[in-house]
């Protein structure tokens, strides 16, 4: 599994006052990262970049099994490896497939594991396939949250 936690400059952001990067910056970062993806099956990288609150990013990879049930991917990696270091607040998440032929949002699964962690104003950024990316929220991603307020 390749997973990075660093501290971003914020000097120079774009988000109006946010402690962290802007929205291409963080794109860029998943994208960077992807590149680190082990899909030796499939062939098919993801890189997941989360801004955390205190300005730092955590970044994850898809990696594939054998057995694809036993694979995770990218955002789940990124969310799972945030919680283990105890940096729970995430501000906003990027999600790039450099070999992405169509829009590639998170995933089912990965949108109830996103719900777990996220407010539904939660930004989610992810790949066009056209070198952009879209910009959409948890809430849009994921507008049924049965568990909201539970936890």
């Amino acid at each position: 599994m390749v997973v990075s936690s660093y501290t971003i400059d914020c000097e120079g952001s774009n988000n109006e006052g946010d402690s962290g990067m802007n929205a291409s910056e963080l794109m860029e970062e998943a994208r960077n990262i992807a590149a680190k993806a082990y899909a030796p099956y499939s062939k098919f990288r993801v890189g997941a970049a989360l801004q955390m609150a205190d300005g730092s990013v955590v970044t994850g990879v898809n990696v594939e099994n054998r057995s694809y049930g036993l694979s995770n991917c990218a955002e789940r990696t990124a969310i799972f490896t945030a919680m283990t270091i105890g940096n729970t607040d995430i501000k906003a998440i990027a999600v790039a497939g450099p070999d992405a032929w169509e829009p590639l949002p998170p995933c089912g699964a990965c949108r109830q594991v996103i719900s777990e962690f996220c407010t539904p104003e939660t930004p989610v950024y992810y790949d066009d396939s056209k070198g952009g990316y879209i910009t959409s929220s948890v809430g849009e991603l994921y507008p049924a949250n049965s568990l909201m307020g539970m936890g």
